[in-house]
């Protein structure tokens, strides 16, 4: 496909989708949804992980309010439901590893879009911005669910209401991602967590986000019982058989994917 809004470049086995619209700070607009919608779904059966991130000095500024009477009279349920839903599913879906680069500013909807990722890196420039009410908006595009799991409700709660920015380091603090870089090593510190992602055992990380994902609406005994289903899974594939044979002959792992 010709992307309008995107870049999309495959290297060492990962797939790199670049939000390309740098003028508007990344604003995600229909036919930026739409191309990321598509991007996700191709480059997953073709890559072993896969990272976005933005163009410029922004990750992501949300919702295109360029044209702010236009929006006025878009009908937000359905753009969410249709839009956005479809892509949040493919990205929360994806059964190879995903990871948000976070170049610069992630603010509302793409704030969300990035803690859609299983990793978020971010620059330690980066900031996070819930800001929606500064517009007589609740957080959507899975803010509501990402973020009192990820920081817990008084900080969710609080991130919702007072829509103030969160540095790259408070979020790490926070538990709302990963880790923060400093911005001159940022491109290839990301670069590398990618490959060593794409050059890893795939369907452990399949079965491993399937057991912790599960976990949040199992009691204990039925997360033992996932547990022993997806590590069964796990011990008939040739990356659990290439991992032992590594281990004794005292050599790299070297993993074929799916």
């Amino acid at each position: 496909m010709d992307y309008q809004t995107l870049r999309v470049t495959r290297q060492d086995g990962y797939s790199v989708i670049m939000l390309n619209r740098p003028s508007v700070k990344n604003a995600l607009n229909t036919q930026m949804r739409a191309e990321l919608l598509h991007a996700f779904k191709a480059e997953a059966k073709e890559a072993r992980a896969i990272v976005y991130t933005g163009a410029g000095d922004a990750f992501c500024s949300g919702q295109d309010l360029s044209d702010a009477k236009s929006i006025a009279s878009v009908n937000l349920e359905r753009t969410l439901r249709d839009e956005y839903v479809p892509l949040l599913r493919a990205i929360y879906d994806c059964e190879i590893p995903t990871i948000a680069a976070v170049n610069g500013a992630a603010a509302g909807a793409g704030a969300n879009l990035a803690l859609a990722a299983d990793v978020v890196i971010a620059s330690d420039k980066a900031v996070f911005l819930q800001a929606f009410a500064r517009i007589g908006l609740i957080p959507d595009a899975g803010g509501t669910y990402w973020l009192p799991r990820q920081v817990g409700f008084a900080r969710a709660m609080g991130a919702a209401l007072f829509a103030e920015p969160v540095s790259a380091k408070e979020a790490v603090e926070w538990g709302m991602i990963w880790e923060a870089v400093a911005d001159d090593a940022f491109d290839a510190h990301w670069r590398g967590r990618a490959a060593k992602l794409a050059a890893g055992p795939t369907m452990t990380y399949k079965y491993a986000k399937e057991a912790i994902r599960e976990s949040y609406s199992n009691t204990l005994e039925e997360q033992l019982l996932v547990e022993a289903r997806l590590q069964g899974r796990c011990g008939k594939t040739r990356d659990f058989r290439e991992g032992i044979m590594a281990f004794l002959e005292k050599r790299p792992a070297v993993y074929e994917g799916r």
